[in-house]
């Protein structure tokens, strides 16, 4: 939670930001990888810390400098590059997503960069005999003006869970 306050839903920072978040969910959707990283500045952070179960008043949730993803763009690169290949054996059969983006609030940040919170819940379906999955996060996103649009430069993944139940993350949230 922030103390700023969100733009209205109606400004058009906003709806370019809702817009960016559902179009990227609807490549990740459809396996477009490649159309999914022309969207990520080239200086990208994408990351998802470690949750863990503390005491209240803690004053943590996560593990510092432990992470399920701490990538930039060259490692989401090689990912998406191994998931065209022979031995990307976690994604075969490959996954069947569907990435429900909602609670959407848009901040000004630097200039015309945009801090954008969502909620996300994936749905992930593989195979006939597994069972699906559900993977609940919010996101805390740095969404970059460019001269070709919107474009990711962080993203920091919150999974409400601390153990994770899916079998494997070589998805992209």
């Amino acid at each position: 939670m922030t103390a700023a306050r969100p733009l209205p839903y109606g400004d058009p920072a906003h709806l370019a930001a809702h817009q960016f978040l559902v179009e990227e969910a609807a490549l990740l959707d459809a396996a477009d990888y490649p159309g999914w990283l022309e969207l990520l500045c080239e200086d990208i952070r994408y990351l998802m810390p470690v949750r863990v179960t503390t005491a209240r008043g803690a004053g943590f949730d996560s593990l510092a400098g432990m992470g399920h993803f701490d990538e930039d763009l060259y490692a989401l690169r090689k990912r998406v590059q191994r998931l065209a290949t022979d031995h990307a054996w976690t994604e075969d059969p490959p996954s069947r997503t569907r990435h429900f983006v909602t609670n959407v609030r848009t901040f000004r940040h630097d200039g015309d960069d945009l801090r954008v919170e969502s909620a996300l819940l994936l749905f992930r379906s593989r195979g006939d005999t597994r069972e699906a999955d559900l993977v609940s996060a919010g996101r805390t996103d740095l969404l970059r003006a460019t001269p070709d649009g919107l474009r990711l430069a962080r993203r920091e993944i919150t999974v409400d869970e601390s153990v994770l139940r899916t079998q494997n993350l070589a998805v992209f949230l």
